[in-house]
């Protein structure tokens, strides 16, 4: 495996960011006077549907048959709200990287490898995480970014890793994908990328036998052969 590129997830991935979503998720309820809280078990099932304002709608379909329920332009509106209440979560510095994200990134760069993002979230989310945790714009720490709100399709369907296959004008099997998700890792494959897991939080009993590689952080210590060899030039 000749490796050019690597093609990061971001939630889960690169930090642990579920917590400031379901906090921002939950604030924003309580903006909007709904009657609505999620628990973490509320949110790690949540999760197994990705996207913010799919995983609202998925929520509603839960809900008693009286229960208020928001129109599809009122949960973009809700949405909007949310990211504004996450961004502001990592504005105030509330968030840190994964042991071994910030090292391995710029190591690649150092060898010559480019870098990337596949991430359901948007790109409002990618560029307040950026600035929280590098400091830097977005496109200052990445070549290429591809986010949810530029697919039809969010994970597990293929739509944002090939999206970033073809910013970046290479082949799957010059790629490597980084995900913390059952859902990332069927979306990855599905391009044809090998895929390397490290589980998060909210994931860890996700199923990752698809996966090319599972470890439990991106610390160099902790990444395979192929990985390292790249690395080292």
């Amino acid at each position: 495996m000749s490796l050019e590129a690597l093609i990061f997830d971001v939630d889960g991935t690169l930090a642990e960011t579920e917590e400031a979503h379901r906090t921002a998720f939950n604030e924003t309820f309580v903006a909007w006077e709904l009657d609505w809280h999620w628990s973490q078990d509320d949110y790690r099932r949540l999760l197994k549907t990705t996207g913010g304002k799919e995983r609202v709608k998925a929520f509603q379909k839960e809900l008693p048959k009286a229960a208020r329920r928001l129109s599809d332009n009122e949960v973009a509106r809700y949405h909007a709200e949310k990211t504004e209440a996450y961004t502001g979560i990592l504005a105030r510095g509330e968030l840190e990287l994964r042991p071994g994200v910030a090292e391995l990134i710029e190591a690649a760069k150092q060898a010559g490898l480019r870098v990337a993002v596949a991430t359901t979230t948007n790109l409002p989310n990618v560029e307040a995480l950026c600035q929280c945790c590098w400091g830097k714009p977005a496109d200052a720490v990445f070549e290429v970014i591809a986010a949810g709100d530029q697919v039809q399709n969010k994970k597990p369907a293929p739509d944002v890793f090939q999206l970033a296959l073809d910013r970046l004008g290479i082949a799957p099997d010059v790629g490597l994908a980084f995900e913390d998700s059952r859902n990332g890792v069927v979306s990855a494959r599905a391009t044809g990328l090998k895929v390397l897991v490290t589980p998060s939080a909210y994931t860890d009993m996700d199923d990752f036998s698809a996966a090319n590689w599972v470890v439990p952080s991106l610390q160099a210590r902790h990444l395979p052969e192929v990985l390292r060899r790249a690395m080292a030039g």
